[in-house]
Formats: structure tokens, C-alpha cells, sequence
């Protein structure tokens, strides 16, 4: 029954799920329509508001991508691979592969979203190449799938930016926060903890239910998981002297001694408190350490920055979107205190929790 309900689900997002552009701008025509409808404010008026907002999320548009990128870079680095590598060897069985790369896609999408997203598509791509007769359309899903946990994880977005010191804070909440909340109320409280153990727990063995039976198995030809010949960033005679600039592995460790001084003096000074900027550094400090010269190191950005172009392309659209959710009338409504007020009217001390999870949600 579960088998037959997951096709159902595949058939209908094979058919009919757009990119995810598609959703933005289809949110901004309906937060449009209703803003018009609720509020009272006429389409220029509503447009103007889409426009003055639109880049008002830059600072935070930024650091999302770097989370991306620096989270990707750290994943690529060899020593990554090299473990990855060494773990595909655990699994032995179909089942235990979907929920080996469940597991680990989870456990690294909690410590930042970006180093999870690829990691646990790289450990997919080495348990396809080492253990037989596995789905690998499930496989692949299940490397993605650790992707339910990051809201909570190290790299969660609304609690790192709550927590990140910033004069956009009260504008980004409409006054609802003006002081900084701890990780430690967020990301380290005990029902937080729980609901990112039960889920990092459960995903796998959802996950291993999943998978089809033998006749049905679309399996991947291992030749073409094959690695390419990497090559190679080894100074000799020829180099020019940019190039042994560029490949020198005292610049890169020079360069990560500086940061670590800053990472080890800021904890030190200000505690365990983490926010977006600490995140992206540690993990920026670390990729460059870990891919040892520049020039290696450049390029892995280069190709991680390839995956922030959704960043880049919908975040303007979803500042527009919170432009028109908060631009009053000249009697003062916008679309965002009115559907606040009536979820505050509606519901009660006990039902207010699970309305604003379904509102969020």
C-alpha cells in the first residue's frame, strides 16, 4: 500500500511540479490579487509596494547563498570523498543503502543545508557504484530527503537570522522582534533537539519502505558513475609564477590560520552563540583548509556558485512578495496584520500553536 501510494506521488510531480521560480512569481500575482481584496489598495499601489521591496532581503539573500556555496565546497573537498568512499563499504544490502545515505544526507543537512544537499548526493553516488540491485530513483531521493531537517539544524535560516546582530531585524519582522534571540531558545532548546532526533531517526526507515521490489527496481549502468581522471594542481617547472601563486599550499594555510584566531577568540569571547556569519565563516575557513592550495579551492566555489542561482533569482521575488504583505493603506492595513488579526481572533490559548505551524507551513 505504501509502495503503490509513493507512484502516485512520483506520477503527479513527474506531470505537473514547475521549477520553483514558478512558485514565486504565481505567489506574487495571488499576495497581489488579495492584497488588493483585503486591504483595499488599488494594483499600482500594491506594485509599488512588490517594487520598494524587492531588494530588501540583499544582506540575507547573500548569506543564504554562501551558506549553499561554502556548505558545497566543504562536501567536494577530498577529504570528504575520501570518507564517503570509505563508509559506501558499510552497506551491504539494498535497504541498507537508502537508509545509510538517509542517514547521513540528514545528519549533514542539520549541520548546514548546503554541506547536506551534496554530501549526501556524492554518498548516494558511491553506494551506487558498491551495492547491487538498488533503486536508484530512491536513492537518489533519499540523499535529498535529509533536507527536512535543516529548518532546525545548525545552518536554520530564521534562527541564525534572529540571532545575527542587524539593524534589518525589526524591518524583516514588522516590529514583531527588535532584540536578538539566542540559539540557545532555538536551535538548542529541548523540544527543537527532540523533533530533529525523531525525524533524523525516522527519515531512513521511511525511506527503506519505499523501496520497490526487485521486478520494479530501476537500477543505474555503474560505468557511468565513474570518476573522470581529476586533474592534477601539482607545481613543476613550467608554472608560471601566478600559477605557483596559486598553488600554494603555505598561502592557504596562512590564510585559515587567521580565521581560526578569529573563530576560536569569537566563541571564547562571546560563547557558543552562533548566527549566519559564524556559520558561513567556519565553513569558508574550513573548505579552503580542506581543499589545501587557492586554485583548488577557487574552483570548487566556482562550481558550488552554480547552485545558487536559484538564491539569486528568487529571493528578489520573495521580498517583493513580503513588500506587498506589509505595505499599508493610508489607513494603515496590509495584507500581513490582517490575516494575523484574523488567526489571533480565531483561535484560542491551545490552538494558536497549531495555527501558526499550519500558517508557517
Amino acid at each position: 500500500m505504501f509502495k503503490k501510494l509513493t507512484n502516485v506521488f512520483v506520477v503527479l510531480v513527474q506531470r505537473y511540479l514547475p521549477d520553483a521560480f514558478l512558485f514565486a512569481i504565481f505567489l506574487t500575482f495571488i499576495t497581489l490579487i488579495l492584497g488588493v481584496l483585503i486591504t483595499g489598495q488599488g494594483p499600482i499601489a500594491m506594485i509599488n509596494h512588490w517594487g520598494n521591496g524587492a531588494w530588501s532581503l540583499l544582506a540575507f539573500s547573500m548569506q543564504m547563498a554562501l551558506v549553499l556555496v561554502t556548505g558545497h565546497t566543504l562536501a567536494s573537498s577530498p577529504p570528504i570523498k575520501k570518507f564517503l568512499k570509505s563508509l559506501a563499504g558499510i552497506a551491504k544490502t539494498p535497504g541498507q543503502a537508502i537508509m545509510a545515505v538517509s542517514l547521513v544526507s540528514a545528519i549533514g543537512s542539520w549541520i548546514n543545508w548546503g554541506f547536506g544537499l551534496v554530501i549526501g548526493a556524492l554518498y548516494a553516488r558511491e553506494l551506487a557504484k558498491q551495492v547491487e540491485d538498488v533503486d536508484y530513483r530512491l536513492l537518489i531521493a533519499s540523499a535529498y530527503s535529509g533536507f527536512l531537517v535543516w529548518h532546525g539544524g545548525l545552518a536554520g535560516s530564521v534562527q541564525l537570522t534572529l540571532a545575527t546582530p542587524t539593524n534589518d531585524l525589526a524591518a524583516m519582522t514588522a516590529g514583531a522582534v527588535t532584540e536578538i534571540i539566542p540559539t540557545s531558545q532555538t536551535i538548542f532548546s529541548p523540544l527543537n533537539l527532540t523533533i530533529s532526533i525523531v525525524l533524523i531517526l525516522t527519515l531512513p526507515l521511511i525511506n527503506r519502505a519505499m523501496h520497490p521490489s526487485k521486478e520494479l527496481t530501476v537500477t543505474v549502468n555503474r560505468e557511468l558513475l565513474k570518476d573522470a581522471e581529476e586533474a592534477t594542481a601539482d607545481m613543476d617547472n613550467s608554472l608560471t609564477p601566478a600559477d605557483k601563486v596559486e598553488n600554494s599550499r603555505l598561502i592557504t594555510y596562512l590564510t585559515v590560520g587567521i580565521s581560526l584566531i578569529y573563530i576560536v577568540n569569537y566563541f571564547v569571547t562571546k560563547g557558543f552563540a552562533l548566527n549566519l556569519d559564524i556559520v558561513n565563516l567556519i565553513f569558508l575557513t574550513f573548505g579552503m583548509l580542506f581543499h589545501r592550495t587557492p586554485r583548488r579551492f577557487i574552483s570548487a566555489i566556482a562550481e558550488a556558485t552554480k547552485g545558487a542561482s536559484g538564491i539569486i533569482l528568487q529571493f528578489p521575488f520573495y521580498a517583493g512578495i513580503m513588500g506587498m504583505m506589509t505595505g499599508k493603506s493610508p489607513e494603515g492595513v496590509n495584507l500581513a496584520g490582517a490575516i494575523s488579526n484574523w488567526f489571533v481572533n480565531t483561535a484560542t490559548a491551545k490552538t494558536y500553536p497549531l495555527f501558526a505551524f499550519w500558517s508557517a507551513g
